[in-house]
């Protein structure tokens, strides 16, 4: 199943779209049961992802600036993480 979704306010530099759709990814994963995305679910999955990064999106834009940063590195900005992703590609 999917880790903890990541806190996303107060990142320097800003939360990117890339890891506002994973959030939102983790958390449909996480609310629908999810271990795997299949042909049959994939709709419902992809149009809830941009529901959710969306309002995310619009949430962080109205959130006041964080005072202090989030106490660990999304998993996105990780070396490590950046270079299984691209390893794969």
């Amino acid at each position: 199943m999917c880790r903890n979704i990541t806190a996303l306010r107060g990142l320097e530099p800003a939360a990117t779209p890339e890891e506002i759709n994973a959030a939102a990814l983790q958390y449909v994963r996480k609310v629908g049961g999810l271990s795997s995305i299949s042909d049959t679910n994939r709709a419902a999955v992809d149009a809830a992802v941009a529901d959710i990064a969306a309002a995310t999106t619009r949430l962080l834009e109205a959130l006041p600036e964080r005072r202090v940063p989030p106490k660990t590195i999304p998993p996105l900005r990780r070396p490590e993480v950046r270079a299984r992703m691209h390893a794969h590609d």
